[in-house]
């Protein structure tokens, strides 16, 4: 790999020898692990600010071999002014990560092993799921003419409405429903169940409501594109495939409107499809083959339900002696 792969990095906090470094070891995370050019971005942002924490910390330019003899006190100093800037831990534990990278580099590379880089321990990220929104509010979003007011196409609106049905529904993830092709979605009255791809590629069987088909059919009649049976059934406004992002900015425009909190995304859809069909009593386990979970405990996070409650869909549920 050519060094010259990647523009020369100048660094107030640090003299040129980092620099340098840094310049190699952003060229080789994207042209041989081909990372990201966001993580890139991401990952030299977490390490400039390091350096500059140091400079200041130290009171003089971090050169290569004080970087080196980087010291754990001086990595958990600087972890605790980013927890101080209320950075959550999900981005703490992403820099700690790209320091390390940047730690092996070096090493690989002959110009020092940082080995208190390795001795801290790397930040609990608490597992945050949206929150189940209103079983009124999620039938709502569904309505297409709660949109009505838009300068959208009526079709795309039809569309938007019966992609959230069926996230809603049905309990997909935005990716499953994306991905259906048409000759999996049965008209009304002629089927009532989908064949889902998940994630690991795993197929499961999912019950659909006869009047979410009914929207899906909706739209489809009016899609000024072909639609074969081979090809996705919901296409962007170009005719292409369409992209997430269209169905989370729609979600965005409804939160307005309905006066939903910014937890009301597509994910929380299927979260509100889970927690109300246990909330009438629903099975756990049933419930987890809806969702694809190959782990039942996964879906007793995923629901948010407490020992109590587990204890009570058992009682329900388990055979008398």
């Amino acid at each position: 790999m050519s060094k010259a792969a990647a523009p020369q990095i100048e660094l107030a906090s640090a003299d040129p020898s980092i620099a340098l470094e840094m310049t190699r070891w952003l060229s080789h995370l994207g042209a041989e692990r081909r990372l990201s050019p966001k993580t890139l971005e991401a990952y030299g942002r977490d390490l400039r600010q390091c350096l500059d924490f140091l400079c200041a910390y130290w009171g003089e330019r971090v050169t290569l071999a004080r970087f080196a003899s980087l010291e754990a006190t001086d990595v958990r100093a600087f972890m605790a002014m980013r927890r101080a800037d209320d950075i959550a831990g999900r981005s703490l534990m992403r820099a700690l990560a790209g320091l390390r990278s940047f730690g092996r580099f070096l090493e690989r590379e002959g110009k020092g092993k940082v080995g208190a880089l390795s001795a801290i321990r790397a930040p609990k990220v608490a597992k945050t799921l949206p929150k189940p929104l209103p079983m009124a509010s999620a039938k709502r979003l569904a309505d297409a003419d709660e949109r009505a007011g838009e300068d959208r196409e009526t079709w795309i609106l039809a569309r938007d409405a019966a992609v959230m049905a069926l996230l809603y529904g049905s309990g997909l993830r935005i990716s499953e429903a994306l991905g259906l092709k048409r000759r999996e979605v049965p008209r009304p009255g002629e089927g009532d169940v989908l064949i889902v791809t998940g994630k690991g590629n795993k197929t499961r069987m999912v019950p659909v409501l006869q009047n979410v088909l009914a929207l899906v059919d909706e739209y489809v009649g009016m899609c000024p594109y072909p639609l074969p049976a081979e090809g996705p059934i919901f296409l962007g406004a170009r005719g292409g495939p369409l992209s997430p992002r269209i169905i989370q900015l729609a979600m965005e425009r409804l939160r307005g409107a309905l006066g939903l909190p910014d937890s009301a995304t597509p994910h929380a859809l299927r979260h509100s499809f889970a927690t109300h069909l246990l909330s009438r009593g629903g099975d756990l386990r049933a419930i987890q083959e809806l969702l694809g979970h190959s782990s039942l405990s996964t879906t007793q996070i995923y629901t948010g339900i407490d020992s109590e409650r587990l204890l009570e869909v058992y009682a329900s549920a388990h055979p008398r002696r």
